[in-house]
């Protein structure tokens, strides 16, 4: 079993900058792929940023360029670094984690972007 517990969401206003954290814990050996969904009202989950074991990372276009995600393996923990907010980043933003072909969320954490 894989816990995760998120950290760092809050409110903040248009052009500014917050970071999320994801700690992994339990009896965990490797973690494949961690990263970061979202999902804001009335629409579906949507993928932001991906990063493999091994620091390969992917984002959604529309994140590109503002957004970072990093992972510490040895504190099996993943960040997401977001700059330039917008409006339109609100979201819940949920951490997951493959792991031994299991995939696990975290329990969510609110942003809000202000304009």
């Amino acid at each position: 079993q894989v816990q995760l517990v998120e950290s760092g969401g809050g409110l903040v206003q248009a052009g500014g900058s917050l970071r999320l954290s994801c700690a992994a814990s339990g009896s965990i050996f490797h973690i494949n792929a961690m990263g970061w969904y979202r999902q804001a009202p009335g629409k579906q989950r949507e993928l932001v940023a991906a990063v493999a074991s091994g620091g390969n990372s992917d984002y959604a276009d529309s994140v590109k360029g503002r957004f970072t995600v990093s992972r510490d393996n040895a504190k099996n923990t993943v960040y997401l670094q977001m700059n330039s907010l917008k409006p339109e980043d609100t979201a819940v933003y949920y951490c997951y984690a493959f792991y031994e072909d299991r995939l696990y969320w975290g329990q969510g954490t609110q942003v809000t972007v202000s304009s």
